[in-house]
């Protein structure tokens, strides 16, 4: 690799970088809102909130990725023109396709760190994921912790704590159950405790009342009581087997235990194969973003004001593989034999960077264009 080559390679790796953390922060911005009112509004503390952040991170950075890489290669070869270092490259002789090596080299570093994420980091965030919502959304002391508001931990059950005392103590409690239609029943203590016998958990109630409605009668009995214990286990999911989402799936048991995964699960055929190729179509698709930006920019000539005619073309065939992969998805989960067609994207945007650096590779084929054109319009 040229000294050209190595500066070129940096200035791609650093936009990239870049542009990686600027759509990644402002993506999480958009998304830490809704998670962060979820979490913190279901009892659970900040760390929590940070620990599923981060789990959602790998999902994120796949997300954006292509286009950081897209972005970094059109914006380092406008800025090249632009200062003249592209066109003194090619006034020396130096072909579009000796150029586009860099450029190669940086898809495929990008495409290396994609490989990492799509394959391997994300399917086990997202695994880890919903084990641990599995797990808070089985954390009944957290849900039902969480004074001065009502709570619905269940269909038709409401919870009240006034407030919380640092040795667990709970005031001014209030529980209604109507999930029996025919009998509901509420209760109102001034303190209760969270109690675990093993056999679940128990909200234990000192000093309160219960009442009782009779709908047939329209009575209201009422019954005074010292202490009281109220199940509250059945209130919440603590189901931590449940069944995992498809982009939980490891990828070497998408590869070697297809058969045992459509046995035990509800996944379809269609279904295991389009996640698998999927995964690493998206490594292909950083290669080929990459070129296709910077092989649209290769068309047009030097210009103090920029290349923004290539970069809107380049931004379009953007737009145009990513409505591709969105349209062969469900053909490949309807047809799994047509596989292929989820790298149909890459394989289109390849093919358009090499028509594109063929054509910015015959200078003269322009300049007698541009000729015949001048010679019209002087006669």
């Amino acid at each position: 690799m040229s000294r050209f080559d190595g500066y070129f390679l940096r200035q791609l790796l650093i936009l990239f970088g870049f542009f990686t953390l600027v759509l990644v922060g402002v993506f999480w911005i958009t998304r830490s809102v809704s998670l962060f009112d979820r979490v913190i509004s279901g009892g659970q503390p900040a760390m929590v909130f940070l620990e599923f952040t981060a789990l959602t991170l790998p999902t994120l950075i796949r997300t954006v990725m292509p286009m950081a890489v897209f972005a970094a290669a059109v914006y380092a070869t406008n800025r090249l023109s632009r200062e003249s270092e592209m066109t003194v490259m090619l006034a020396t002789g130096t072909s579009p396709w000796r150029l586009a090596r860099a450029v190669f080299v940086f898809g495929i570093v990008t495409g290396l760190m994609m490989a990492a994420i799509s394959v391997f980091l994300r399917p086990a965030s997202v695994e880890q994921l919903e084990q641990r919502q599995a797990e808070v959304a089985g954390d009944v002391t957290a849900q039902l912790l969480n004074e001065g508001e009502f709570l619905h931990p269940a269909q038709g059950v409401t919870v009240y704590i006034g407030e919380i005392d640092l040795d667990g103590t709970l005031s001014e409690v209030f529980v209604s159950d109507r999930r029996d239609k025919e009998s509901p029943v509420s209760y109102s203590s001034k303190t209760a405790y969270l109690v675990n016998n093993g056999s679940g958990i128990h909200l234990v109630m000192v000093d309160g009342i219960a009442l009782r409605l009779n709908p047939e009668g329209r009575t209201l009995s009422s019954t005074l009581f010292a202490d009281a214990s109220y199940d509250i286990s059945e209130l919440t999911n603590s189901d931590t087997d449940a069944m995992r989402s498809l982009e939980a799936i490891p990828t070497l048991e998408l590869l070697q235990g297809r058969e045992s995964i459509l046995a035990t699960e509800h996944f379809s055929e269609g279904e295991l194969i389009e996640e698998l190729h999927q995964r690493f179509s998206w490594i292909a698709i950083c290669i080929a973003v990459a070129m296709a930006g910077f092989s649209t920019l290769m068309l047009g000539s030097f210009s103090r004001f920029g290349l923004w005619p290539q970069i809107f073309g380049a931004f379009t065939i953007l737009v145009l593989l990513e409505g591709v992969r969105g349209f062969v998805s469900p053909v490949v989960i309807d047809a799994p034999n047509l596989w292929i067609l989820l790298y149909l994207p890459a394989i289109v945007g390849v093919l358009i960077s090499c028509v594109f650096l063929l054509i910015a590779g015959r200078p003269l084929l322009r300049t007698r264009s541009r000729g015949a054109n001048g010679a019209l319009s002087q006669a």
